[in-house]
C-alpha cells in the first residue's frame, strides 16, 4: 500500500502542535489544535483546486498545497515567544506574542475561507469543522485581546488581502497557497508594524536602531518591485534609457524615502551609525573581511560551473553536490558571526537579502548591464520549483538561515542568553538548512538506497542528516560559550528528528520551513 507523503507530512506537524500545546497549555494552544485539524480538511480542497486549474490564481505546479505546514507557523511562533516572555516578565511583549499567535491564525482562516467559498461542490463537512474552529477561535480572541490589538490583527489582514492581489497576480507559479501565506503574511506583519511605529513617535534617541534596518528594507523593495513592475507593462524595460530611470528611481528611494525614514525612527544618520557600528572592534572588520572572501568564493563557483557548460558540456543544470556548495557557504558564513558577533550578522544578512532582491529585479526585468549576464549565469542553477518568473531558491535559502536571527527577541532574553535548548534558537537555521538538508541531499543522492515510502527521500539521507546536525550542536557547545543545555540533550535531539521527517516529506520550500519549525521547537 502507497503511503501519502502529505499524510506522513501533516502528522509530523500535528506531532509539533501537540509539542507546543503540552508546552504553554492554555487557550490559544487549544485553538491550534482546532486550527489544525481544519487546515488539514482545507488542504485538500486547495490541492484538489490545483489539480484542476480552478485555482483563482496560478499557483507553483507539481507540489501540494501546503496549507497546514504553513497554517501553523505563526500561531506556534507566537505560543512559544510568549513563553519566554512571560518568564522573564515582559508584559509588553507577552501580549505582542499573543497578537503575533492571532494574527496567524486570522490568515489562516482566510486562506480557508477562499479554498471553501470557490470550490465546487461545497463541500459541507469540510465547511463545518472550519466553522467549530473558526466560531472558537473567534470566541477566544473575544475574550483575549483588547480593542486595540483587534484593530491591529484586522489591519494585518487588510494588508494581506491587497498585497495577495497584486503580488500572486504579478508573479504567476512563484508560490504555493501555503508559501504565498507564510511570505506574504509575514511581509504584511512587517509594513504593518512599521508604519505602526512610525506614527506613534518620532523615534528615540536611546533606542537601538538595528531593528528598524530589516522591516525598512522590505517595505522599499516591496515598493520598488510593484512599481516597475507596473511600469515595465506599459514601456520596454531592456533599452539603456529604461535601465538608467531604474537606477535612477532605486537611488531616489533608498536616498529619498527610506535613509530619512530610518533616521526619523531612530534619532541617527544611518550612514554615519553604519560606519561607526562595523568599525567599532577589529573583530567586525575581520569578520566583514572573511565574509567578502567567501563572496568572491560563491561567484568564482558560479563562474566556474557556467564556464563548463560554455564549453560544451550536456548538462544544463547544477547537480544536487554543486548547489550545496552554497549552504556549505552558508553555514560558513553565519557560525563565525553567530559565535563572534551576533549584531553584525544581522545587519549583514539585512544588507545580503536586500543585494539579493535588488539582483532580481534587475535579472527579471534585464536591466542593462547586469540583467542579460545575471539570466545566463543563475540558468544553470534553477530548482525544480523555480517555475515561476522569479529565482527565489537562494533568497529562501537566506532567509532560512537569517530569521531565527531576525526573530529572537532581545527584550525576552536573559542577560546571560536562553537557557537549555534555547541557546540554540539563534543557531536553528544554520542546523536545519545549513547542514541538515545540505547532508541529507547529498548522501540521500549518492548512498541512498531505502526510500521513504511515497517519496524519493532515503532513509539514509534523514539518518545522516540527524546524525550531522547533532555533530554540529556539539561543535557550536565548544565554540559558544553562551550555549549551556543542561538536561535538554533528549529535547533537542527529538527536534531535530521531527524537523527531519519533515524534510523528508514535505514539498514545500524546505529552506523556510525547517528552520521555522526547528526555531519553535528549541524555544519551548
Amino acid at each position: 500500500m502507497q503511503l501519502d507523503p502529505v499524510l506522513i507530512e501533516s502528522s509530523v506537524v500535528f506531532a509539533v502542535v501537540i509539542s507546543v500545546h503540552c508546552a504553554v497549555w492554555n487557550q490559544l494552544s487549544w485553538c491550534c489544535i482546532a486550527l489544525a485539524v481544519q487546515a488539514f480538511y482545507v488542504q485538500h480542497k486547495w490541492d484538489r483546486l490545483i489539480r484542476t486549474g480552478a485555482a483563482v490564481f496560478q499557483f507553483r505546479p507539481s507540489s501540494n498545497s501546503g496549507v497546514l505546514p504553513a497554517s501553523m507557523v505563526l500561531p506556534l511562533l507566537g505560543l512559544a515567544l510568549r513563553g519566554r516572555c512571560i518568564a522573564v516578565g515582559n508584559v509588553y511583549m507577552e501580549r505582542f506574542a499573543m497578537v503575533i499567535t492571532v494574527i496567524g491564525m486570522m490568515l489562516a482562516l482566510f486562506l480557508s475561507l477562499i479554498a471553501l467559498g470557490i470550490t465546487r461542490p461545497v463541500p459541507t463537512n469540510t465547511c463545518v469543522i472550519a466553522g467549530i474552529a473558526g466560531s472558537a477561535i473567534l470566541y477566544t480572541v473575544k475574550q483575549t485581546l483588547t480593542v486595540s490589538e483587534v484593530i491591529e490583527v484586522l489591519e494585518v489582514l487588510l494588508i494581506f488581502v491587497y498585497l495577495s492581489l497584486i503580488l500572486l497576480y504579478l508573479l504567476p507559479r512563484c508560490f504555493t497557497p501555503g508559501e504565498a501565506l507564510l511570505i506574504l503574511g509575514g511581509i504584511s506583519f512587517i509594513i504593518n508594524q512599521l508604519i505602526k511605529r512610525s506614527l506613534a513617535s518620532s523615534g528615540n534617541a536611546n533606542a537601538d536602531p538595528l531593528p528598524y534596518f530589516l522591516p525598512v528594507a522590505v517595505l522599499g523593495l516591496v515598493l520598488l518591485g510593484i512599481f516597475f513592475a507596473v511600469l515595465f507593462v506599459f514601456m520596454e524595460s531592456e533599452t539603456w534609457s529604461a535601465s538608467f530611470f531604474f537606477h535612477t528611481m532605486t537611488a531616489v528611494l533608498g536616498l529619498g524615502l527610506l535613509v530619512p525614514w530610518l533616521s526619523l525612527l531612530t534619532q541617527h544618520h544611518p550612514i554615519t551609525w553604519l560606519m561607526h557600528f562595523i568599525t567599532e572592534t577589529n573583530t567586525r572588520l575581520w569578520l566583514i573581511g572573511f565574509w567578502a572572501a567567501l563572496l568572491l568564493l560563491a561567484v568564482a563557483v558560479v563562474m566556474h560551473q557556467n564556464s563548463h557548460r560554455s564549453a560544451g558540456s550536456k548538462k544544463h543544470q547544477a547537480s544536487t553536490a554543486v548547489r550545496k556548495y552554497f549552504h556549505l557557504l552558508i553555514v560558513l558564513t553565519f557560525a563565525p558571526g553567530l559565535a563572534l558577533d551576533r549584531p553584525l550578522l544581522h545587519l549583514a544578512a539585512v544588507v545580503c537579502l536586500s543585494a539579493f532582491l535588488f539582483l532580481e529585479f534587475v535579472r527579471y526585468f534585464r536591466i542593462r548591464p547586469l540583467g542579460a549576464p545575471l539570466r545566463r549565469l543563475l540558468t544553470l542553477f534553477l530548482d525544480e520549483r523555480d517555475s515561476g518568473p522569479l529565482i527565489l531558491t537562494h533568497i529562501y535559502l537566506l532567509l532560512g538561515v537569517a530569521l531565527p536571527i531576525w526573530l529572537t527577541p532581545a527584550s525576552c532574553t536573559p542577560k546571560g542568553g536562553l537557557g537549555g535548548a534555547g541557546g540554540l534558537v539563534p543557531y536553528a537555521g544554520v542546523l536545519a538548512v545549513g547542514v541538515g538538508d545540505t547532508v541529507a541531499s547529498i548522501f540521500g543522492s549518492t548512498v541512498g538506497e531505502i526510500r521513504w515510502p511515497g517519496t524519493k527521500k532515503t532513509f539514509e539521507g534523514t539518518a545522516t542528516s540527524v546524525f550531522a546536525q547533532i555533530i554540529a550542536v556539539v561543535v557550536f557547545l565548544i565554540a559558544d560559550s553562551s550555549i549551556n543545555l543542561n538536561a535538554s540533550y533528549s529535547w533537542v535531539v527529538g527536534s531535530i528528528t521531527m524537523v527531519a521527517m519533515l524534510e523528508a516529506y514535505t514539498s514545500q520550500i524546505d529552506n523556510l520551513l525547517l528552520p521555522l519549525y526547528l526555531y519553535i521547537l528549541l524555544l519551548l
